[in-house]
């Protein structure tokens, strides 16, 4: 019996209108292994077929408190009876940025948008227009969303890189202008050495140097002890504008994000994912005295933006994080996961790395450390792409691209654990 008859045909139709048959390039897995879902409760998602699996992909991230989540969703419905978009501020957009601004630290005002692309760029221009100058640093295979201006040196193979004391800033797409290469200079992550000699060069023409608390994208590559702390001491020597993009991380490794779980104290920050548990809602914010420049000359607007379906999820998740030990649940069940594969894959023989924290992780095979892009390109894909389509197979679903990170969500349940434990340790041991 054909377990994915549906999806197949589905697959054929879908090609006919959408390319690839997808809206978002990630979600595309081949032929006749794209998986087309059906609906999502809890910590489960059921395809077209009625295939269940164990979701840690969690639409890469968002579904913090599980899916269908009905505290979520009866806030989200009730917002909607009242009208969704009224074009006008609403006492709920203001209760959403209040609560963000509660929750963390750094963050003194805050905007509401629609998604993580939409919060980066807003920071970008907003640090462009603070400082007067027009360049921007990122880090090799940090991604800060889709467009044009921060697609460089993202996905392209880090053999192209170049030497990492001289980078090659390489564009992640056909289609994104030549030009914008020479607003962007692209580094190492973990290198606070190459960083510095760089701001020697050019500092006074940088105006911003964004970066993820990890490499979210790219085997959840963690920062060296210091390394966060000399961006924050460089930035404050050359006058540049410190963006920490938490739209991962943010309100996903703790109520604050990084800033409150490590003390990082970024001039402006990111949000977007599990900020509103699935539904679309993002925001940036900062200092004070920075963001007060939006509207003063500086444009940022959306027709959607702080629309009532964002607003009302948003606070709604927030408010959740802010009552339930939600955050120290989603730690024990993603230790619990992590040390079961650490084990079945020692016991196997088969060398692997787990990469960052217990809500969102990244497993590697064949390296030991994973500093950066670099590094991590020396890790054995080959092995991770057969696990998971075996573990596709068997209903557990994570995602078919080694670099993608494992994610944990407050529906897990010690059982879903360890089924899928034991269905890692059944596919292991048929390698």
């Amino acid at each position: 019996m054909d377990k994915r008859k549906k999806t197949s045909q589905m697959q054929e139709r879908a090609m006919k209108t959408m390319p690839l048959g997808v809206n978002s390039n990630g979600r595309y897995w081949g032929k006749k292994v794209t998986p087309y879902f059906q609906r999502g409760k809890g910590a489960y998602v059921w395809d077209v077929d009625g295939n269940q699996y164990i979701d840690y992909r969690l639409a890469f991230g968002p579904v913090i408190l599980g899916y269908a989540y009905d505290e979520v969703d009866e806030k989200v419905i009730s917002a909607i009876r009242d009208g969704v978009t009224p074009g006008i501020t609403s006492q709920l957009e203001l209760e959403a940025a209040e609560k963000i601004v509660e929750l963390c630290p750094a963050t003194e005002k805050v905007r509401l948008v629609n998604g993580g692309s939409d919060a980066t760029q807003h920071a970008l221009r907003v640090a462009r227009a603070y400082t007067g100058k027009e360049k921007i640093i990122k880090f090799e295979g940090g991604y800060h969303g889709s467009y044009d201006y921060v697609l460089f040196s993202t996905y392209a193979p880090p053999s192209t890189y170049g030497n990492s004391r001289s980078p090659i800033t390489v564009p992640a797409s056909s289609g994104i202008p030549s030009a914008l290469g020479d607003l962007i200079i692209t580094l190492p992550f973990n290198n606070l050495e190459i960083l510095e000699a760089t701001l020697k060069r050019c500092g006074n023409e940088v105006a911003a140097i964004i970066t993820e608390p990890m490499l979210g994208n790219f085997g959840c590559a963690d920062p060296l002890p210091g390394f966060m702390d000399g961006v924050r001491r460089l930035c404050d020597e050359y006058g540049i504008v410190w963006i920490l993009d938490e739209v991962k991380t943010g309100f996903r490794i703790a109520k604050g994000g990084a800033q409150e779980k490590y003390g990082y104290q970024p001039d402006i920050t990111t949000y977007a994912k599990a900020l509103g548990n699935g539904y679309p809602v993002a925001a940036y914010g900062g200092k004070a005295k920075i963001m007060d420049i939006v509207g003063q000359g500086v444009t940022q607007g959306g027709t959607y933006a702080g629309n009532a379906v964002a607003a009302a999820a948003a606070k709604a998740t927030l408010e959740i994080m802010s009552t339930q030990n939600v955050h120290g649940y989603i730690d024990a069940m993603g230790s619990r996961l992590q040390n079961g594969l650490r084990a079945i894959f020692k016991k196997a023989g088969i060398p692997c790395l787990l990469s960052s924290m217990p809500a969102i992780f990244s497993v590697s095979f064949g390296i030991e450390s994973n500093l950066d892009a670099r590094e991590w390109a020396k890790a054995d894909a080959s092995i991770y792409k057969k696990i998971a389509a075996r573990a596709f197979e068997k209903g557990i679903l994570i995602d078919e691209d080694p670099r993608e990170p494992f994610c944990m969500s407050y529906s897990h349940t010690e059982k879903d654990i360890d089924d899928t434990l034991e269905i890692f340790d059944e596919i292991v041991r048929t390698l």
